[in-house]
Parts: structure tokens; sequence; C-alpha cells
């Protein structure tokens, strides 16, 4: 591969903007239209959804179809009930976690822009230390200022709003990422890049290739459910986030081992078509590309299933970014395994043929 590098001033400027765009599931529309932005010098054209889907394409004619795929939305939550005090209970949008929110601040998204918030907790000194409660879903609720009802929902906030939370992105110790919402914009942020290599490179393929940023995974996979029916693609590389399994109170016996900074994760689960994800190990080696395993029982439980179980079955396989703090303000991820990702992705897409079936029996 030509030197061009991976992570430019450009692209850092992308990411960081991107990622501090509240994405929420089901609101993701402004995030695809910065990354959409960003894509459109390496894309020959793109196709959206009525959901919000976005799918930059190379080679729109070609009739064999690859994906490479991540998905645009970040956990939230909504408005749920409004008290006469003027507070806010919420329910989730997404798996949000609700032992965090105690005392973080929050930006409620209305119509008339965004209001603040925080989730508010009871002082030490006032908690019976004998029976203390951990933060639950019936005890966090957000306090915007108002002494009653009328005067919250004077602000425009009312059932149904969705929140967020205002942390944004910063590198720590100058090789790790912190944001929220890495789960899974930096896959949004990694396919995008992976179409400028190809750019850059002047590499051209035998293909059509979709660079596919799909909404709405965080509750159940469904921009991909969507989209796969749209495109009916022959073959899909989806990126996600998996655990590093080697911060405390983690059981690897049953989560697994992985840790940031030992590259990309290739999963094994029963939607996992194994040539496509040997194609992807042998590139790995190849190139020197360093990886980690992981395997699922039933589903890897990310887009890889929506796609593999779609149009009669697509090949599909799983490229993990492990992670650590998923679902937190404080997601973490190594700089040189988001490099890593962008490489294996490129560096398997060169290694597929037009007309590839990965097929068991020829």
């Amino acid at each position: 591969m030509k030197k061009v590098e991976l992570l430019d001033e450009k692209s850092i400027v992308f990411l960081e903007k991107y990622l501090n765009n509240a994405s929420p599931t089901g609101y993701e529309w402004e995030g695809q239209k910065i990354w959409m932005d960003y894509l459109k010098p390496y894309v020959d054209e793109f196709i959206t959804d009525t959901y919000g889907t976005a799918v930059g394409i190379i080679n729109p004619k070609a009739k064999f179809k690859v994906v490479i795929e991540g998905h645009a939305d970040e956990i939230s939550w909504y408005v749920n009930y409004i008290t006469d005090d003027g507070l806010i209970y919420v329910i989730r949008n997404g798996g949000s976690d609700h032992q965090i929110a105690a005392s973080k601040r929050v930006n409620i998204h209305t119509k008339k822009g965004i209001v603040k918030g925080v989730f508010g907790w009871p002082a030490i000194h006032t908690r019976d230390k004998e029976k203390e409660q951990p933060p639950k879903m019936d005890n966090i609720c957000i306090d915007v200022g108002c002494s009653n009802k009328d005067e919250v929902l004077e602000l425009g906030v009312h059932v149904g709003c969705v929140i967020t939370y205002p942390d944004e992105f910063f590198i720590l110790n100058g090789n790790k990422y912190v944001c929220r919402g890495l789960d899974n914009r930096m896959g949004g942020f990694m396919i995008s890049q992976v179409a400028r290599l190809l750019k850059e490179n002047k590499k051209k393929l035998p293909f059509g290739l979709y660079i596919t940023n799909s909404v709405q995974e965080e509750i159940g996979l469904r921009g991909a459910e969507m989209i796969t029916q749209r495109i009916k693609p022959n073959v899909a590389i989806v990126t996600d986030v998996t655990h590093d399994t080697t911060t405390p109170m983690i059981e690897k016996k049953t989560n697994g081992y992985a840790k940031i900074g030992e590259g990309p994760v290739i999963s094994y689960a029963p939607a996992i078509q194994n040539k496509l994800r040997e194609l992807l190990i042998d590139t790995a080696e190849k190139n020197e590309i360093p990886f980690q395993r992981a395997a699922s029982s039933r589903a890897t439980g990310t887009d890889t299933d929506a796609f593999a179980y779609s149009n009669g079955g697509v090949a599909s396989a799983l490229i993990s970014l492990p992670l650590r703090y998923m679902h937190t303000t404080v997601e973490m991820v190594h700089k040189t395994d988001v490099e890593n990702v962008i490489r294996l992705i490129y560096e398997s897409l060169l290694q597929i043929k037009e007309g590839e079936t990965f097929s068991y029996f020829d």
C-alpha cells in the first residue's frame, strides 16, 4: 500500500466534528450529513433511505456488490414523564446505562433548541448508609431548573423529546481516543478512511463498493435490515466495537479476551461466513496486521447478523474495534487499533474477486 497517512489532520478534524455531533437512535441525519460531506470526494454517488441510512457508492453500475458497514446511532434517553414539581423521568433509547447517569449533564433536544439539564442525585449526607440505593430507572430523574410542569413545557420539553450527553472528544495519553458514541461512529469513520485510501491510492475495484452507515443498530439492527434489502449485496464486511475485557470487574471466562492496542478482533459465529473470515485472517497475516479472535454463541449482536440472514444469505464477516467502557460517556479506543481496522478492511477488499461466492461446495 502506498504510504498514505492513515489518520491525517483532515481526518481527525472530521472525526472530532462527527463525534461531537449528537446522533441518537432515530435522529441520526445531522451526523449523516457530516459523514456524507466528508465522504463526497471519495465516492461516485450516494443513496439514502427513509429512516436515514446513508451509503456512498464506488462503481455503482457494477452487478457484484460488496458492503463495508458501520452504524451511525448512539444510545440516548427519551422524556417519559414530567412531574408536577418539574422533574423529568426517562426511558431508554437503546442500551443507556442508568448506573452512570447520576450527576451527568444532559442535552434535551426540542424544537426550540437544546435545553440543558442534569441527572440530579441525593447528597451523600442525606442517604441512609445502611439502605443505600444505586441509581435505577425508577429513581434517576432530570432537573432542568424548573419549579413546576408548566415551566418545563414552556421550555419546549415534552414527552418524547430525545436526550443526549454533551461529553466531547479528547485524546488521552497521545494515543487513546475518548468520547461518547464511539460505538459505533468509529465504524463510520473507519469505513470513510477506507474509501479515502482507495481514492488516494488510485485503486480500481472489480465490483461495486457500498460504504454503508446504517441507522438504528442500537435498538435491534433495524437500519441494516432495511438497507440490505435495498442494496442486495453479495458480500458484507461489518465493523463495530467489542469489549476490552482487561479492565476491572469483567470475567474473561465468560466474556473472552480482548485488549485495546492489540489489534482488530475477528469474530467466529454462525452468522460469519467461514471462507470470508479466513480471507480476512489470511490478509491480516500476509500484511502483518495484528489481530485478535472472538467467539459468539448464537449471534454477534451486530449488523453482521442482519446482513448475513438477508436476501437468501449474504457472505458476511465482522471486524471489531476493541473498546473500553462501552455505553458510557468515556468510551475509549486505541489509535493503532483504529489504523489496523482501516488497513485490514482496505487490504481485504483488494483480495475479493468479482463473482466470488465463497461457496463451501466449489
